[in-house]
C-alpha cells in the first residue's frame, strides 16, 4: 500500500509541538496544530469584553505558543511564508478535524494519564489506517496504546524528535507491541527522505538510544569533574570542538537545554533501570540538587553553570557554588592536536596524553566504551545505531564505536582494563573471529560487524547516498593540498575542497580549473561539493592581507583576475557544473554557487556576500553577478532604480540567508533553476543526478553575455545621495560610505551618461579595480586583520 502524507495533526503546541509543526510546514505539508482551551481570561481579554466562549480566547494558548516559536532564534521555519501552512485550533472544538489528517503526532506533557486521555480522543476521531505517534522522550510506548483499538495499535509507535526539530537530525522510531512492519518501514524512509533526518529504530527501553547514551555521558562527567578536580571551563574545553562536539560542549549545552530537562531524563533512567551496571551514576550529585533548589536551570532562568553579568560571563565554582570570573583552560595534550585537522585523527593522540587531559580522556572513553558495548542487545541489536543517534541527536562528529575504532579496538580494551572496566563479551568474540574493527568500507559502502551472524554486514539505507569518505581513496583522479577530484561514476566527477574551513585560495582555484579541464576532455559533468561542516567560508583572507600589506598589487591583481576567470569558467564550460552548497557558504563560496549552472543547495545553507564586513566588495564576480541579475529582472515600465537598489542593499548590508529558501529572496539562488534538498546526506547523489540529467538532455556551452543593462549616472547619483544621507545620519561610518560608493560605481556600470548594454567582462574589470583600490586602504586592512585575529567584524 502506498502511503502519502498530505496533512499532519500535532496535538500539543509547546516548544516541541510548535517546532515539529514548523518542520512539517518546512517540507510543504499542511499542519493542524491543536492545544487545550484556557480556563481563565487574561486582563486584556476582559477589557475587550471577551468571554471564554470566544474563538480568539479558546485558541489563545496555541496561537501564543506558535507565535513565540516563530519569533525564536534560530528560527524553526525555513521561510516566514511557510507558517501559512499551519492552521491552529483547540482540542475541545476541533478534534474532529483530525479525521482529515494522514498522521497524528501527540506532543503533550510527559504524563501517561494525560497522554492516555488524548489517545482515547484520537481513537474516536481518526480514520482507520491513520498513523498515530507519540513524541515522548521516555515513557514506555507499550503503556500508551493499552486499551486502544486494534487498528490504532497497529498504526501506533513512538517518534522522538530532538529539540530544536528543524536543526537536530535524530528521529527515533520506537515500535509498540503491535506496530506493523509496514508502519515502521514507512516512518524510517519518510524521516530520512522527507524530513531530512537520520532515522533510527530503537527498542522500547527507558530514554531509548540517544538520551540513554547522551545522559550517561553527561552524568559521567558530572561525577568525574569533582573526582578529578576540574573546573567547568576545563571540561567544556576538553569536550568541545577538539573532539568534534558542538562549541557549547557539556555545561554550556546543559544551560541551553535546561538543567531541569536533563534531571527529568536522568531520574527516569535511575528509576526505570535498576539493573543497569552504571545505575548509581544516574543519581544526581549534590551540586546538581542544590542548583535545582536554587532554580539555576540555565538560560531560561538567567543562570546555570554560567551566568551573564553585563558584558562578563561568570562561571560556577562547583565546590563553593559561587560564581567567579571565567578562567581560560589550557592543556599540553590539546596543543599536540592543533596541527591535526580532523577530530577523528586526534583521538589516538589525546588518549596518550601525559597530563590531566590525557587522564580525563582515558577515564571518559573507558567508561563510555564499556557502557555502550553493554547496551547491546538491550537498547538495539546493532551498535551503528548508537553512533547514528549520538551524531544526529547530540551533534557529535563521531559516535562512540567510531572513536573506539580510531583509537584501535584492542588499545581501547587496554585503556578500559586500566580504568577497571571490561568490554561486553561480544567485543572479545569479534576480535576472536579475526575482525579488528567495528566498521569497514567495501565498494564505497560502510559495513558493520553484525553480532548475530558474527560477520560484516552492509549498513542498510546507504544506496541513496554518496559518502565521499568511502570513495575518496579508490576513486581519486587528482589532488593537490587543497582539493581532490573524485570519480562519482556514470561520467560525473566531484571536486572537493580540503583547505582549512574550505576557504578558496590558489590551491582550490587550481583544483576547479583542473576539474573542468578533466571533465571537458573525458567526462560528462562536474559537481563541486564536499561533506565538511561548511561548504566554504570564502576567499583566503590571510593571503589577500599578506599581499596587500606587502603592497604586491600586481600579484594581487593577478590573483583576483584568476578568481574571476575561474568563476567565469564554471559558467562557460562545455560541461554542466553543479554547486552543492551547505552550512556556511560565504563570500567566494557564494560567488562560486552563483556562477555554477545550477545549485543543489541543502535546506540548511547560510549563504551571502559578506565582503563588506572586511572592508571590501565581492571581487570574484559577485558584484558583477548582482548587477547582471538585477538587469535580468528589469521589466517594461519597471522603476529600474528600485530593482537595482534591492540587489545593491543585499551586498551593501552583507545579508546572509538563514536557509536556502531565504536565499531565493536575496537573488542568490534562483527559482526554476536552483533546487533545495532537505537531507544533506543525499546532496552529492542528487547533484550527480542533476549533472547527469543536464548532460543527457544535451548540454551546450553558454555564450558570454554582452547584453547587461546598466543605468550609469542615473543610478550612481541615487546611490551617492543615499550613502551621504546614511553617513550624515550616523548610520554608517566614513569608511562604510567609501566601500558603498565603490560598489555603487560597479553596479551602476560606472558613470555612463545613459543606460547602456555592457558585457560581463566590462563589469568584472570595474569590480576588480574597485576591490584592488580598497585593499590599499588602511581601514580595510584593519578590518581584515581584526577578522583574522578575532573572528568578528570591526566597525571603523
Amino acid at each position: 500500500m502506498k502511503r502519502t502524507i498530505k496533512k499532519v495533526a500535532v496535538i500539543g503546541s509547546g516548544i516541541m509541538g510548535s517546532g515539529i509543526a514548523c518542520h512539517f510546514a518546512n517540507i510543504g505539508v499542511e499542519v493542524l496544530l491543536l492545544d487545550v482551551i484556557p480556563n481563565a481570561l487574561t486582563e486584556a481579554e476582559e477589557k475587550k469584553g471577551l468571554t471564554l466562549e470566544n474563538k480568539a480566547v479558546r485558541n489563545r494558548l496555541v496561537n501564543e505558543h506558535l507565535t513565540t516559536a516563530l519569533k525564536s532564534k534560530p528560527s524553526p521555519i525555513y521561510h516566514s511564508s511557510f507558517a501559512s501552512r499551519i492552521t491552529t485550533g483547540n482540542t475541545t472544538d476541533d478534534m474532529a478535524l483530525i479525521a482529515t489528517c494522514d498522521w497524528i503526532i501527540e506532543v503533550v506533557v510527559e504524563r501517561l494519564d494525560i497522554k492516555k486521555i488524548v489517545f482515547e480522543q484520537i481513537d474516536k476521531f481518526r480514520k482507520p489506517g491513520t498513523l498515530v505517534t507519540s513524541n515522548t522522550s521516555g515513557i514506555p510506548i507499550h503503556f500508551m496504546s493499552e486499551g486502544r483499538s486494534e487498528d490504532f495499535q497497529q498504526h501506533f509507535c513512538g517518534t522522538h524528535f530532538f529539540n530544536p526539530a528543524r536543526y537536530l537530525k535524530l528521529f527515533e522510531i520506537i515500535p509498540g507491541p503491535k506496530t506493523s512492519t509496514e508502519v515502521l518501514d514507512f516512518l524510517n524512509g519518510y524521516g530520512e527522505k522527507f524530513l531530512g533526518k537520520t532515522s533510527v529504530v530503537a527498542k522500547d527501553t527507558p530514554a531509548f538510544i540517544g538520551n540513554r547514551i547522551g545522559i550517561f555521558g553527561i552524568m559521567s562527567l558530572f561525577h568525574q569533574v569533582k573526582e578529578m578536580g576540574l573546573t567547568i571551563e576545563e571540561v567544556d574545553k576538553l569536550t568541545g570542538p577538539v573532539i568534534g562536539r558542538p562549541k557549547s560542549a557539556t555545561f554550556r549545552t546543559v544551560d541551553v537545554v535546561g538543567l531541569d530537562t536533563l534531571v527529568h531524563v536522568a531520574n527516569g533512567i535511575y528509576e526505570n533501570c535498576p539493573t543497569d551496571e552504571a545505575h548509581n551514576l544516574f543519581k544526581l550529585p549534590d551540586f546538581i540538587n542544590k542548583m535545582m533548589e536554587n532554580k539555576w536551570l540555565g538560560s531560561k532562568t538567567g543562570q546555570g553553570f554560567y551566568k551573564k553579568e553585563g558584558k562578563d560571563i561568570l562561571s560556577l565554582d562547583l565546590d563553593t557554588l559561587e560564581y567567579r570570573p571565567n578562567k581560560k583552560a589550557s592543556f599540553q595534550t590539546l596543543e599536540l592536536t592543533k596541527t591535526i585537522d580532523k577530530p577523528i585523527d586526534r583521538f589516538k593522540v589525546l588518549v596518550k596524553g601525559k597530563d590531566k587531559a590525557g587522564d580525563f580522556y582515558r577515564k571518559n572513553f573507558a567508561a563510555m566504551f564499556a557502557y555502550c558495548s553493554n547496551r547491546i542487545p538491550e537498547i538495539t541489536d546493532a551498535f551503528y545505531k548508537i553512533d547514528d543517534a549520538m551524531k544526529a541527536g547530540f551533534g557529535w562528529e563521531n559516535g562512540p564505536f567510531e572513536i573506539w575504532d580510531a583509537i584501535g579496538v584492542e588499545k581501547g580494551i587496554e585503556i578500559m582494563k586500566a580504568e577497571g572496566y571490561e568490554p561486553a563479551t561480544w567485543v572479545n568474540e569479534m576480535l576472536a573471529t579475526g575482525t579488528t574493527s567495528f566498521y569497514s568500507v567495501k565498494d564505497g559502502a560502510t559495513y558493520f560487524y553484525a553480532i548475530p551472524s558474527k560477520s560484516a554486514e552492509k549498513i542498510p539505507g546507504q544506496d541513496a547516498f554518496i559518502i565521499l569518505n568511502n570513495i575518496r581513496e579508490n576513486k581519486k583522479i587528482w589532488n593537490n593540498s587543497d582539493s581532490i577530484i573524485t570519480d562519482l561514476g556514470d561520467g560525473i566527477i566531484n571536486l572537493e575542497f580540503t583547505s582549512k574551513m574550505n576557504s578558496i585560495g590558489a590551491g582550490v582555484l587550481q583544483g576547479i580549473n583542473k576539474a573542468i579541464d578533466i571533465a571537458e576532455k573525458e567526462y560528462n559533468g562536474l559537481v563541486i561539493g564536499n561533506q565538511g561542516t561548511n561548504y566554504s567560508v570564502g576567499a583566503n583572507l590571510a593571503m589577500i592581507f599578506m599581499m596587500a600589506v606587502e603592497q604586491e598589487y600586481d600579484e594581487l591583481n593577478a590573483a583576483i583576475k584568476m578568481f574571476q576567470n575561474t568563476m567565469m569558467r564554471c559558467r562557460y564550460s562545455s560541461i554542466p557544473v553543479i554547486a552543492a552548497p551547505h552550512g556556511m557558504t560565504l563570500g567566494g563560496g557564494c560567488e562560486l554557487t552563483m556562477h555554477a549552472d545550477k545549485a543543489v543547495a541543502a535546506a540548511e545553507t547560510y549563504i551571502g556576500l559578506v565582503e563588506f564586513g572586511v572592508g571590501l566588495i565581492p571581487g570574484g564576480g559577485g558584484s558583477k553577478e548582482m548587477a547582471l541579475r538585477a538587469a535580468d529582472t528589469f521589466r517594461k515600465n519597471d522603476v529600474e532604480l528600485n530593482v537595482l537598489q534591492e540587489y545593491f542593499l543585499t551586498v551593501g548590508m552583507a545579508k546572509v540567508a538563514t536557509s536556502a529558501y531565504e536565499a531565493y529572496d536575496l537573488g542568490i539562488l534562483q527559482k526554476h533553476k536552483d533546487i533545495v534538498v532537505v537531507n544533506r546526506d543525499r546532496q552529492i547523489a542528487t547533484a550527480k543526478q542533476v549533472a547527469l540529467q543536464m548532460a543527457e538532455q544535451g548540454y551546450t556551452q553558454p555564450t558570454a553575455r554582452k547584453d547587461i543593462k546598466v543605468l550609469g549616472k542615473q543610478a550612481l547619483g541615487m546611490f551617492l545621495v543615499g550613502t551621504d544621507q546614511m553617513e550624515a545620519g550616523k548610520y554608517i561610518s566614513e569608511h562604510d560610505k567609501k566601500i558603498a560608493n565603490k560598489l555603487a560605481y560597479v553596479m551602476a556600470g560606472g558613470d555612463l551618461s545613459e543606460s547602456t548594454l555592457v558585457s560581463e567582462q566590462y563589469l568584472l574589470d570595474l569590480e576588480r579595480e574597485a576591490f584592488l583600490s580598497l585593499t590599499a586602504e588602511r581601514k580595510t586592512l584593519e578590518r581584515i586583520q581584526f577578522m583574522l585575529t578575532k573572528g568578528k567584524p570591526l566597525r571603523n
